[in-house]
């Protein structure tokens, strides 16, 4: 970040600009990080390299991270537990999963070993039905 400095917000790409968010957040040091959708803006590489920023970071200081998604894969690729909320207004826990895949990890190759798969269909079992109730309720 630092060849651009001396650049405005609106002249930073949405990747940058991400980045610079985090880099405010963490000047503060607190001890949880609260992040919700925090990528979703992004296009996939620029969405993969920030994952993997989040990851290394993580691995320095091992602050908690609370971070909501409705990607399965980010939740899974990035997390030590995915938690499954109910749709709707009165959102509640309806499933919790340790995720045991090794660290360190990079977001793209942990997608392709075979725990993550059986992971995302454990997980897609439960929230498929979750998602099938919420689109018949609207």
């Amino acid at each position: 970040m630092e060849r651009f400095a001396q650049r405005f917000p609106h002249q930073l790409s949405g990747g940058m600009r991400k980045r610079v968010g985090l880099a405010q957040v963490l000047i503060a040091d607190p001890k949880v990080l609260l992040m919700d959708e925090p990528f979703s803006a992004l296009d996939v590489q620029t969405r993969q390299l920030m994952e993997n920023e989040l990851l290394r970071l993580w691995q320095e200081d091992r602050k908690t991270v609370l971070f909501v998604t409705h990607d399965l894969e980010e939740a899974i690729a990035l997390s030590d537990r995915v938690v499954v909320m109910a749709a709707g207004p009165r959102s509640k826990p309806i499933g919790e999963f340790p995720i045991p895949l090794p660290r360190p990890r990079d977001v793209a190759e942990v997608r392709l070993t075979p725990e993550f798969l059986r992971l995302h269909r454990e997980i897609w079992e439960l929230l498929r039905g979750e998602v099938m109730r919420a689109h018949a309720g609207a």
